[in-house]
Protein backbone atom coordinates (compact mmCIF):
# COMPACT_ATOMS: atom_id res chain seq x y z
CA UNK A 1 0.00 0.00 0.00
CA UNK A 2 1.36 3.19 -1.08
CA UNK A 3 1.50 5.43 1.97
CA UNK A 4 3.14 8.43 0.45
CA UNK A 5 1.95 11.69 2.12
CA UNK A 6 0.75 14.48 -0.16
CA UNK A 7 3.30 17.05 -1.17
CA UNK A 8 3.09 20.35 0.80
CA UNK A 9 1.54 23.33 -1.02
CA UNK A 10 4.16 26.02 -1.51
CA UNK A 11 3.38 29.32 0.26
CA UNK A 12 3.02 32.31 -2.01
CA UNK A 13 5.65 34.93 -1.18
CA UNK A 14 4.68 38.70 -0.83
CA UNK A 15 6.24 40.93 -3.41
CA UNK A 16 7.71 44.41 -2.84
CA UNK A 17 4.88 46.04 -4.72
CA UNK A 18 2.31 44.44 -2.49
CA UNK A 19 4.15 45.44 0.66
CA UNK A 20 4.40 49.05 -0.59
CA UNK A 21 0.73 49.11 -1.49
CA UNK A 22 -0.24 47.73 1.91
CA UNK A 23 2.00 50.26 3.64
CA UNK A 24 0.54 53.13 1.61
CA UNK A 25 -2.97 52.02 2.36
CA UNK A 26 -2.19 52.04 6.05
CA UNK A 27 -0.71 55.56 5.93
CA UNK A 28 -3.62 56.94 3.85
CA UNK A 29 -5.97 56.60 6.74
CA UNK A 30 -7.59 60.01 7.55
CA UNK A 31 -6.65 61.18 11.02
CA UNK A 32 -8.34 63.72 13.23
CA UNK A 33 -6.00 66.51 12.20
CA UNK A 34 -6.95 66.01 8.57
CA UNK A 35 -10.61 66.30 9.42
CA UNK A 36 -9.86 69.46 11.40
CA UNK A 37 -7.94 70.92 8.45
CA UNK A 38 -10.85 70.28 6.10
CA UNK A 39 -13.30 71.71 8.62
CA UNK A 40 -11.16 74.82 8.97
CA UNK A 41 -11.05 75.18 5.18
CA UNK A 42 -14.82 75.06 5.05
CA UNK A 43 -15.20 77.47 7.95
CA UNK A 44 -12.55 79.99 6.90
CA UNK A 45 -12.85 79.88 3.11
CA UNK A 46 -15.97 78.25 1.79
CA UNK A 47 -18.37 79.67 4.35
CA UNK A 48 -17.24 83.36 3.99
CA UNK A 49 -17.38 83.11 0.20
CA UNK A 50 -20.87 81.58 0.32
CA UNK A 51 -22.09 84.20 2.83
CA UNK A 52 -20.61 87.03 0.74
CA UNK A 53 -22.18 85.68 -2.45
CA UNK A 54 -25.59 85.25 -0.80
CA UNK A 55 -25.46 88.75 0.72
CA UNK A 56 -24.44 90.41 -2.54
CA UNK A 57 -26.95 88.43 -4.57
CA UNK A 58 -29.95 88.73 -2.25
CA UNK A 59 -29.59 91.57 0.29
CA UNK A 60 -27.26 94.13 -1.27
CA UNK A 61 -29.18 96.80 -3.16
CA UNK A 62 -27.95 98.26 -6.49
CA UNK A 63 -26.03 101.54 -6.42
CA UNK A 64 -25.73 104.11 -9.18
CA UNK A 65 -22.61 106.25 -9.66
CA UNK A 66 -22.27 109.86 -10.80
CA UNK A 67 -18.90 111.35 -11.73
CA UNK A 68 -17.72 114.95 -11.83
CA UNK A 69 -14.37 116.68 -12.20
CA UNK A 70 -13.16 120.20 -11.47
CA UNK A 71 -10.04 122.24 -10.76
CA UNK A 72 -9.33 125.49 -8.92
CA UNK A 73 -8.07 128.26 -11.19
CA UNK A 74 -6.56 131.63 -10.31
CA UNK A 75 -6.51 134.78 -12.41
CA UNK A 76 -3.15 136.27 -13.27
CA UNK A 77 -2.54 139.62 -11.53
CA UNK A 78 0.43 141.75 -10.54
CA UNK A 79 1.09 141.46 -6.84
CA UNK A 80 2.97 143.78 -4.53
CA UNK A 81 5.80 141.27 -4.23
CA UNK A 82 6.23 141.28 -8.01
CA UNK A 83 6.31 145.09 -7.98
CA UNK A 84 9.07 144.93 -5.37
CA UNK A 85 11.18 142.84 -7.71
CA UNK A 86 10.15 139.34 -6.65
CA UNK A 87 10.83 139.79 -2.95
CA UNK A 88 8.63 136.80 -2.12
CA UNK A 89 10.83 134.58 -4.27
CA UNK A 90 13.89 135.72 -2.36
CA UNK A 91 12.23 135.04 0.98
CA UNK A 92 10.78 131.77 -0.28
CA UNK A 93 7.27 132.34 1.11
CA UNK A 94 4.52 130.10 -0.22
CA UNK A 95 0.87 129.71 0.59
CA UNK A 96 -1.10 126.53 0.96
CA UNK A 97 -2.66 125.17 -2.20
CA UNK A 98 -6.34 125.94 -2.57
CA UNK A 99 -6.85 122.53 -4.18
CA UNK A 100 -5.54 120.87 -1.01
CA UNK A 101 -8.05 122.84 1.05
CA UNK A 102 -10.86 121.86 -1.30
CA UNK A 103 -9.81 118.19 -1.20
CA UNK A 104 -10.06 118.19 2.59
CA UNK A 105 -13.32 120.17 2.52
CA UNK A 106 -15.09 117.55 0.36
CA UNK A 107 -14.33 114.91 3.02
CA UNK A 108 -15.23 117.08 6.01
CA UNK A 109 -18.32 116.99 8.23
CA UNK A 110 -19.19 120.52 7.15
CA UNK A 111 -20.03 119.58 3.57
CA UNK A 112 -21.89 116.48 4.83
CA UNK A 113 -23.98 118.68 7.10
CA UNK A 114 -24.77 121.11 4.31
CA UNK A 115 -25.71 118.47 1.73
CA UNK A 116 -27.76 116.56 4.29
CA UNK A 117 -29.74 119.74 4.97
CA UNK A 118 -30.38 120.13 1.22
CA UNK A 119 -31.02 116.53 0.11
CA UNK A 120 -31.72 114.60 3.36
CA UNK A 121 -28.97 112.00 2.97
CA UNK A 122 -30.11 110.10 6.06
CA UNK A 123 -33.54 109.35 4.62
CA UNK A 124 -32.08 108.27 1.29
CA UNK A 125 -29.39 105.94 2.60
CA UNK A 126 -31.56 104.49 5.38
CA UNK A 127 -34.31 103.23 3.04
CA UNK A 128 -32.87 99.70 2.97
CA UNK A 129 -32.02 99.50 6.67
CA UNK A 130 -31.75 96.90 8.21
CA UNK A 131 -32.09 94.64 5.17
CA UNK A 132 -28.80 95.92 3.70
CA UNK A 133 -26.75 96.90 6.76
CA UNK A 134 -23.41 97.12 4.92
CA UNK A 135 -24.47 99.76 2.39
CA UNK A 136 -27.08 101.52 4.53
CA UNK A 137 -27.24 103.67 7.65
CA UNK A 138 -29.70 103.66 10.50
CA UNK A 139 -32.27 106.48 10.69
CA UNK A 140 -30.96 108.06 13.94
CA UNK A 141 -27.35 108.20 12.78
CA UNK A 142 -25.00 110.81 14.29
CA UNK A 143 -23.07 113.31 12.22
CA UNK A 144 -19.80 111.48 12.96
CA UNK A 145 -21.17 108.16 11.66
CA UNK A 146 -22.76 109.92 8.71
CA UNK A 147 -19.39 111.45 7.87
CA UNK A 148 -17.73 108.03 7.96
CA UNK A 149 -20.47 106.59 5.72
CA UNK A 150 -20.08 109.61 3.40
CA UNK A 151 -16.40 108.83 2.88
CA UNK A 152 -17.42 105.28 1.89
CA UNK A 153 -20.01 106.45 -0.64
CA UNK A 154 -17.72 108.91 -2.44
CA UNK A 155 -14.36 108.29 -4.05
CA UNK A 156 -12.03 111.28 -4.53
CA UNK A 157 -9.03 111.27 -6.84
CA UNK A 158 -6.69 114.23 -6.47
CA UNK A 159 -3.67 114.94 -8.67
CA UNK A 160 -1.37 117.31 -6.76
CA UNK A 161 0.73 118.18 -9.82
CA UNK A 162 -2.21 119.53 -11.86
CA UNK A 163 -4.72 120.22 -9.07
CA UNK A 164 -7.42 118.13 -10.82
CA UNK A 165 -10.05 116.65 -8.47
CA UNK A 166 -12.28 113.77 -9.63
CA UNK A 167 -15.27 112.77 -7.50
CA UNK A 168 -17.46 109.67 -7.88
CA UNK A 169 -20.70 109.53 -5.86
CA UNK A 170 -22.78 106.38 -5.22
CA UNK A 171 -26.46 106.43 -4.32
CA UNK A 172 -29.62 104.29 -4.50
CA UNK A 173 -30.83 106.06 -7.63
CA UNK A 174 -29.11 107.70 -10.60
CA UNK A 175 -30.95 110.97 -10.01
CA UNK A 176 -29.91 111.15 -6.35
CA UNK A 177 -26.28 110.40 -7.24
CA UNK A 178 -26.28 113.24 -9.76
CA UNK A 179 -27.95 115.62 -7.29
CA UNK A 180 -25.31 114.84 -4.65
CA UNK A 181 -22.54 115.43 -7.20
CA UNK A 182 -24.13 118.77 -8.12
CA UNK A 183 -24.28 119.73 -4.46
CA UNK A 184 -20.59 118.87 -4.08
CA UNK A 185 -19.77 121.23 -6.97
CA UNK A 186 -22.06 123.93 -5.56
CA UNK A 187 -20.64 123.70 -2.04
CA UNK A 188 -17.09 123.69 -3.44
CA UNK A 189 -17.85 126.91 -5.36
CA UNK A 190 -19.27 128.43 -2.17
CA UNK A 191 -16.10 127.50 -0.31
CA UNK A 192 -13.93 129.06 -3.05
CA UNK A 193 -16.04 132.25 -2.94
CA UNK A 194 -15.51 132.40 0.82
CA UNK A 195 -11.77 132.17 0.27
CA UNK A 196 -12.06 134.98 -2.30
CA UNK A 197 -13.90 137.28 0.10
CA UNK A 198 -11.40 136.63 2.86
CA UNK A 199 -8.45 137.14 0.51
CA UNK A 200 -9.90 140.42 -0.78
CA UNK A 201 -10.56 141.70 2.72
CA UNK A 202 -7.09 140.75 3.92
CA UNK A 203 -5.32 142.18 0.86
CA UNK A 204 -7.10 145.55 1.10
CA UNK A 205 -6.61 145.74 4.86
CA UNK A 206 -2.90 144.96 4.53
CA UNK A 207 -2.48 147.47 1.72
CA UNK A 208 -4.22 150.20 3.74
CA UNK A 209 -2.08 149.43 6.78
CA UNK A 210 1.08 149.61 4.65
CA UNK A 211 -0.08 152.94 3.20
CA UNK A 212 -0.69 154.38 6.68
CA UNK A 213 2.77 153.28 7.81
CA UNK A 214 4.36 154.75 4.67
CA UNK A 215 2.51 158.07 5.20
CA UNK A 216 3.63 158.22 8.83
CA UNK A 217 7.25 157.51 7.87
CA UNK A 218 7.09 160.23 5.19
CA UNK A 219 5.78 162.77 7.68
CA UNK A 220 8.50 161.89 10.20
CA UNK A 221 11.22 162.18 7.54
CA UNK A 222 9.99 165.58 6.37
CA UNK A 223 9.62 166.87 9.93
CA UNK A 224 13.19 165.80 10.69
CA UNK A 225 14.43 167.67 7.60
CA UNK A 226 12.50 170.83 8.54
CA UNK A 227 13.83 170.65 12.10
CA UNK A 228 17.38 170.43 10.75
CA UNK A 229 16.83 173.46 8.54
CA UNK A 230 15.34 175.42 11.42
CA UNK A 231 18.20 174.51 13.74
CA UNK A 232 21.00 175.36 11.31
CA UNK A 233 19.10 178.16 9.51
CA UNK A 234 20.34 176.60 6.29
CA UNK A 235 17.80 175.47 3.73
CA UNK A 236 20.33 173.70 1.53
CA UNK A 237 23.95 173.21 2.72
CA UNK A 238 25.12 172.54 -0.82
CA UNK A 239 23.70 175.82 -2.11
CA UNK A 240 25.05 177.62 0.96
CA UNK A 241 28.56 176.26 0.51
CA UNK A 242 28.49 177.15 -3.16
CA UNK A 243 27.53 180.72 -2.17
CA UNK A 244 30.41 180.86 0.30
CA UNK A 245 32.80 179.56 -2.30
CA UNK A 246 31.64 182.37 -4.57
CA UNK A 247 32.39 184.88 -1.83
CA UNK A 248 35.90 183.45 -1.41
CA UNK A 249 36.49 183.58 -5.15
CA UNK A 250 35.41 187.25 -5.21
CA UNK A 251 37.67 188.04 -2.26
CA UNK A 252 40.59 186.33 -3.95
CA UNK A 253 39.98 188.44 -7.04
CA UNK A 254 39.92 191.61 -4.93
CA UNK A 255 43.10 190.47 -3.15
CA UNK A 256 44.87 189.98 -6.45
CA UNK A 257 43.85 193.44 -7.63
CA UNK A 258 44.94 195.01 -4.33
CA UNK A 259 48.35 193.31 -4.57
CA UNK A 260 48.81 194.62 -8.08
CA UNK A 261 47.89 198.15 -6.98
CA UNK A 262 50.24 197.82 -4.01
CA UNK A 263 53.18 196.83 -6.23
CA UNK A 264 52.50 199.63 -8.69
CA UNK A 265 52.27 202.17 -5.88
CA UNK A 266 55.59 201.03 -4.39
CA UNK A 267 57.24 201.52 -7.73
CA UNK A 268 55.95 205.14 -7.86
CA UNK A 269 56.55 206.14 -4.21
CA UNK A 270 57.98 204.91 -0.91
CA UNK A 271 56.55 203.30 2.18
CA UNK A 272 55.80 206.66 3.80
CA UNK A 273 52.98 207.32 1.38
CA UNK A 274 49.59 207.07 3.17
CA UNK A 275 48.18 205.27 0.19
CA UNK A 276 50.69 202.43 0.68
CA UNK A 277 49.63 201.96 4.28
CA UNK A 278 45.97 202.03 3.25
CA UNK A 279 46.53 199.33 0.58
CA UNK A 280 48.49 197.30 3.09
CA UNK A 281 45.58 197.40 5.54
CA UNK A 282 43.18 196.49 2.72
CA UNK A 283 45.30 193.49 1.74
CA UNK A 284 45.47 192.22 5.33
CA UNK A 285 41.70 192.67 5.74
CA UNK A 286 41.00 190.71 2.57
CA UNK A 287 43.37 187.91 3.60
CA UNK A 288 41.74 187.67 7.05
CA UNK A 289 38.35 187.56 5.43
CA UNK A 290 39.41 184.77 3.09
CA UNK A 291 40.84 182.81 6.02
CA UNK A 292 37.59 183.30 7.94
CA UNK A 293 35.48 182.08 5.02
CA UNK A 294 37.67 179.02 4.59
CA UNK A 295 37.48 178.33 8.31
CA UNK A 296 33.68 178.42 8.05
CA UNK A 297 33.83 175.29 5.83
CA UNK A 298 34.79 173.27 8.91
CA UNK A 299 32.66 175.18 11.44
CA UNK A 300 29.26 176.82 11.05
CA UNK A 301 30.33 179.70 13.29
CA UNK A 302 27.61 179.29 15.91
CA UNK A 303 28.82 179.38 19.49
CA UNK A 304 25.99 177.13 20.69
CA UNK A 305 26.56 174.48 18.03
CA UNK A 306 30.11 173.81 16.85
CA UNK A 307 29.28 171.19 14.23
CA UNK A 308 31.57 171.02 11.28
CA UNK A 309 30.28 171.85 7.86
CA UNK A 310 31.01 168.34 6.49
CA UNK A 311 29.03 166.91 9.39
CA UNK A 312 26.12 169.22 8.61
CA UNK A 313 26.32 168.23 4.98
CA UNK A 314 26.29 164.51 5.92
CA UNK A 315 23.30 165.03 8.19
CA UNK A 316 21.44 166.89 5.49
CA UNK A 317 22.17 164.20 2.88
CA UNK A 318 20.96 161.49 5.26
CA UNK A 319 17.72 163.34 5.97
CA UNK A 320 17.18 164.06 2.28
CA UNK A 321 17.68 160.38 1.38
CA UNK A 322 15.20 159.39 4.09
CA UNK A 323 12.63 161.74 2.60
CA UNK A 324 13.19 160.42 -0.92
CA UNK A 325 12.95 156.81 0.27
CA UNK A 326 9.78 157.54 2.26
CA UNK A 327 8.24 159.22 -0.78
CA UNK A 328 9.07 156.20 -2.97
CA UNK A 329 7.58 153.79 -0.42
CA UNK A 330 4.46 155.95 -0.18
CA UNK A 331 3.99 155.98 -3.95
CA UNK A 332 4.51 152.21 -4.09
CA UNK A 333 2.07 151.61 -1.22
CA UNK A 334 -0.51 153.78 -2.92
CA UNK A 335 -0.07 151.78 -6.14
CA UNK A 336 -0.42 148.49 -4.26
CA UNK A 337 -3.62 149.72 -2.59
CA UNK A 338 -5.11 150.70 -5.95
CA UNK A 339 -4.09 147.31 -7.36
CA UNK A 340 -5.66 145.50 -4.40
CA UNK A 341 -8.91 147.42 -4.81
CA UNK A 342 -8.96 146.71 -8.55
CA UNK A 343 -8.29 143.03 -7.93
CA UNK A 344 -11.02 142.87 -5.29
CA UNK A 345 -13.57 143.95 -7.88
CA UNK A 346 -13.14 140.70 -9.80
CA UNK A 347 -12.97 137.08 -8.72
CA UNK A 348 -9.43 135.82 -8.29
CA UNK A 349 -10.23 132.14 -7.64
CA UNK A 350 -12.87 130.18 -9.47
CA UNK A 351 -13.91 126.55 -9.81
CA UNK A 352 -13.54 125.24 -13.37
CA UNK A 353 -15.83 122.19 -13.82
CA UNK A 354 -14.58 120.27 -16.83
CA UNK A 355 -16.83 117.22 -16.23
CA UNK A 356 -20.42 118.02 -15.32
CA UNK A 357 -22.16 115.60 -12.90
CA UNK A 358 -23.19 112.58 -14.96
CA UNK A 359 -26.36 110.49 -14.68
CA UNK A 360 -25.87 106.70 -14.76
CA UNK A 361 -28.10 104.38 -16.77
CA UNK A 362 -27.11 101.12 -15.08
CA UNK A 363 -26.13 100.20 -11.53
CA UNK A 364 -22.38 99.57 -11.42
CA UNK A 365 -22.15 98.90 -7.67
CA UNK A 366 -21.68 96.77 -5.71
CA UNK A 367 -19.28 94.83 -7.92
CA UNK A 368 -20.28 91.31 -6.95
CA UNK A 369 -17.70 89.27 -8.84
CA UNK A 370 -14.81 91.42 -7.66
CA UNK A 371 -15.96 91.34 -4.02
CA UNK A 372 -16.51 87.57 -4.08
CA UNK A 373 -13.11 87.04 -5.68
CA UNK A 374 -11.39 89.28 -3.12
CA UNK A 375 -13.17 87.46 -0.29
CA UNK A 376 -12.03 84.08 -1.62
CA UNK A 377 -8.47 85.29 -2.14
CA UNK A 378 -7.97 86.80 1.31
CA UNK A 379 -9.80 83.93 3.05
CA UNK A 380 -7.56 81.41 1.29
CA UNK A 381 -4.48 83.41 2.21
CA UNK A 382 -5.47 83.54 5.88
CA UNK A 383 -6.34 79.83 5.96
CA UNK A 384 -3.04 78.89 4.28
CA UNK A 385 -1.04 80.92 6.77
CA UNK A 386 -2.88 79.40 9.71
CA UNK A 387 -2.36 75.87 8.33
CA UNK A 388 1.36 76.48 7.78
CA UNK A 389 1.75 77.84 11.29
CA UNK A 390 -0.11 74.85 12.76
CA UNK A 391 2.03 72.25 10.98
CA UNK A 392 5.20 74.16 11.76
CA UNK A 393 4.40 74.15 15.47
CA UNK A 394 3.33 70.48 15.30
CA UNK A 395 6.60 69.41 13.64
CA UNK A 396 8.66 71.32 16.20
CA UNK A 397 6.67 69.78 19.04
Amino acid sequence: MNTHSPAPVPQQTETKVERLARSTAVHAVMHTRHKGLIASLVAMVVLPVVVTALYLGILAQPQYASETGFVVRQEESVSASQMLGGLSQVLGTQSASNSDLLFEFIQSQEIVRRINAELDLVSHYSQTWPMDPVYSIWPDVTIEDLGSFWRRMIRITYDKSSGVIMVEVRARSAEMARNIARQIVSQSESMINTLNVQARRDSIANAEADLDDALMNLRDAREALVAFQARTQILDPQADIQGRMGVVANLQQQLAQALVDYDLLLQATDNTDPRVRQLDRRIRAIEERIAGERASYSSDGFASDDNSYPSLLAQYEGLRVDVQFAEEIYRLSLTVLNQARATAERQQLYLATFIAPTEAETAQYPRNLMLIGLTAFFAMMIWSICALVYYSLRDRG
